[in-house]
């Protein structure tokens, strides 16, 4: 195994997990942000109302993205299994 194909395992790794996550993390910036928007036009300064929103938006994103991030971590699996001969040998 070369040192070459441990950096590109590390940034296939990395660039899955930005992947994965990004709906997750996007959906949750982009209602905090509304939230946030909100409580200043309206000055209303409490800090639990934008939880329950991001914690419901964060849910609906997993729902919608799912099956989406499921596949993508079968084939990155499936991919990784299929070239460990290739990385031992």
């Amino acid at each position: 195994m070369t040192d070459t194909q441990i950096v590109e395992l590390g940034l296939q790794a990395m660039t899955i997990a930005a992947k994965m996550s990004a709906p997750v993390l996007l959906t949750a910036l982009l209602i905090g942000f509304a939230i946030s928007l909100f409580q200043s036009v309206t000055q209303i300064q409490e800090a639990t109302l934008s939880f329950v929103p991001k914690a419901v938006a964060v849910g609906v994103a997993i729902l919608v993205s799912g099956n989406w991030m499921l596949h993508e971590m079968m084939t990155f699996t499936t991919q990784l299994f299929e070239r460990v001969p290739a990385l031992l040998g």
